[in-house]
């Protein structure tokens, strides 16, 4: 069989609930939704009908037991349509499934060998780990920078964001990590400080965000932030802070995160 004869795997991910399925297309029409917040600037953006895809969202507001999209009133516009927080975290969730589908598939025909399934294998096994860390990310090592006394390790996240750690010698070589191999970040949520934009710092991580949920407890906060490569963090920070700064959903700001305060994790 020639190189043109191989045939094409694509991703195909279809989630199923309530006698209806999230499939890629209706991925893309709620995709065109959150940006447009319009149903018929959506459908016209996917190629759909607006009576499909009106069709498809009544469907969907039935799939996980609680709403995907809502109406917006008022308005200049007259009003409109957006993702609920059920409907923003399904189609986050059906977007990592296809990603990591596509990076499975995206090796050229032939290239897949048993140490690029080991590898396949030990990214799976770090998304199962369990730990009580908020924040866990996984990602790729770029680099491995030896000191005198620790090691300084990259990790390339999803969407371009990247995460520095500061670790000894010995814990590189019990993880086994090299660059090219697979890693989990680990941070928790109390050592995640909260700036404004334009902060200057020293702090190794600096990750740019968008506050996405901002809840008030206590005495505490937690905070999320959605980054600008697609994953998010979780900050704990003091009402009084929240108040200060101030922080508002919707708000650009930093996540700054010591090298330190950084763990490693792999599976086992």
């Amino acid at each position: 069989m020639s190189g043109s004869d191989v045939p094409i795997l694509e991703p195909l991910i279809d989630l199923r609930g309530a006698g209806t399925s999230l499939t890629p297309q209706r991925a893309r029409l709620l995709h065109a939704l959150e940006t447009q917040h319009s149903i018929s600037a959506a459908a016209r953006a996917v190629g759909m009908s607006y009576k499909g895809a009106w069709d498809a969202i009544a469907a969907l507001n039935r799939f996980a037991g609680q709403p995907l999209v809502e109406a917006i009133t008022g308005g200049s516009g007259g009003g409109g349509a957006q993702l609920t927080v059920m409907g923003k975290r399904v189609l986050a969730f059906h977007q990592a499934l296809t990603t990591l589908q596509q990076r499975l598939l995206a090796a050229p025909p032939g290239a897949t060998s048993p140490s690029d399934i080991d590898q396949l294998l030990q990214r799976l096994g770090n998304l199962m780990l369990k730990t009580s860390a908020r924040n866990q990310f996984e990602g790729r090592v770029v680099s491995i920078t030896r000191g005198a006394v620790n090691s300084e390790v990259v990790l390339d996240l999803e969407g371009g964001d990247r995460l520095t750690a500061i670790i000894t010698h010995r814990s590189v070589e019990d993880l086994g990590l090299r660059e090219g191999s697979s890693a989990i970040a680990l941070i928790k949520s109390s050592f995640v400080v909260l700036a404004a934009p334009g902060t200057r710092t020293s702090a190794r991580n600096v990750l740019a965000g968008t506050v996405s949920r901002c809840r008030k407890g206590a005495v505490n906060a937690e905070v999320e932030l959605a980054l600008a490569g697609g994953c998010r963090i979780v900050a704990t920070v003091t009402n009084e802070s929240v108040d200060g700064l101030p922080i508002d959903e919707g708000q650009k700001m930093l996540a700054l995160i010591k090298a330190s305060h950084v763990i490693l994790a792999v599976a086992v």
